[in-house]
């Protein structure tokens, strides 16, 4: 657990900086933030499991979160692909 809640606290920060929120569902917030740090866990990357093209990940090769298209997705969507981050 103290994984899962460094990686939340990493993507609160991150949040915060660029003025968003994350996803009012705590549901959908548990399931993105607990399947990206098992692939932290796994590969040492903060791989985006809904962008995640290689299963199990590998290092070097997936998208990471925040990835650089989230801001783009945000302004045009008002959320991210993953809708982990909101406007």
């Amino acid at each position: 657990m103290e994984a899962y809640d460094e990686n939340l606290r990493r993507l609160q920060a991150v949040a915060e900086k660029e003025g968003l929120i994350l996803n009012p569902d705590q549901e959908r917030v548990q399931k993105v933030v607990g399947l990206m740090t098992e692939n932290f866990t796994a590969v040492g990357e903060y791989v985006c499991p809904c962008k995640q093209q290689h299963k199990p990940p590998v290092k070097g090769a997936d998208t990471l979160c925040p990835c650089p298209e989230m801001m783009d997705e945000v302004a045009q969507e008002g959320h991210c692909f993953c809708r982990l981050f909101f406007k």
